[in-house]
């Protein structure tokens, strides 16, 4: 049962784009397309998941037992430098069209806050392994939802007459407001 209140609340209630607003940076500037918005969330599962669960263990079996915890920030910032790094060059050479659809936005998973916020969160709130794995794939899974929704959405306004002014990334962030105000009512849920 705990599990399933892990995936629902990560997904719709605390969802990590609408709620807590970390990685707003990919979710607006990848979102102006369906098949690259896929792509992105591919390579941001790929890498929270696996950045959980090395950050999990490197917690839990360095920082801890050695009393420096104190390095937690920095230390899981550089195994999801290392882990995009790795994700870049499988990409690079697997899927060279969705690495040039992702262009600078790859690079730009290492400093996704998405990725950092729910390693960390994983860790204050105290889950287990599994638990942390779980609450991973769920975060993910809510930013990919996000992000599929914005994406779909903004396909749709490019064939509507939107003034001027608010064509692009005003137009939006006013999108991702409502999308927000939207998953709000998942609140009270779990």
């Amino acid at each position: 049962m705990n599990y399933i209140i892990i995936i629902i609340s990560a997904i719709f209630v605390n969802n990590i784009v609408l709620a807590k607003f970390l990685g707003v940076c990919p979710f607006i500037g990848v979102s102006n397309r369906v098949e690259t918005a896929i792509g992105m969330t591919g390579a941001v599962t790929f890498v929270m998941v696996i950045a959980t669960i090395v950050t999990y263990l490197l917690q839990h079996y360095i920082l801890i037992p050695f009393g420096i915890s104190f390095m937690q920030t920095i230390t899981f910032i550089l195994v999801i430098a290392a882990l995009v790094q790795m994700v870049e060059i499988v990409l690079k050479k697997a899927s060279p069209v969705l690495y040039q659809a992702l262009g600078i936005f790859l690079p730009l998973i290492t400093t996704n806050c998405a990725i950092l916020g729910v390693a960390i969160l994983a860790v204050q709130n105290d889950y287990n392994l599994i638990e942390s794995v779980v609450f991973s794939i769920a975060n993910a899974i809510g930013f990919g939802m996000a992000l599929l929704l914005i994406s779909g959405i903004r396909e749709q306004l490019k064939l509507v007459d939107v003034p001027e002014p608010m064509k692009g990334v005003p137009i939006a962030f006013i999108v991702a407001g409502l999308l927000a105000m939207a998953f709000m009512g998942f609140t009270g849920i779990v």
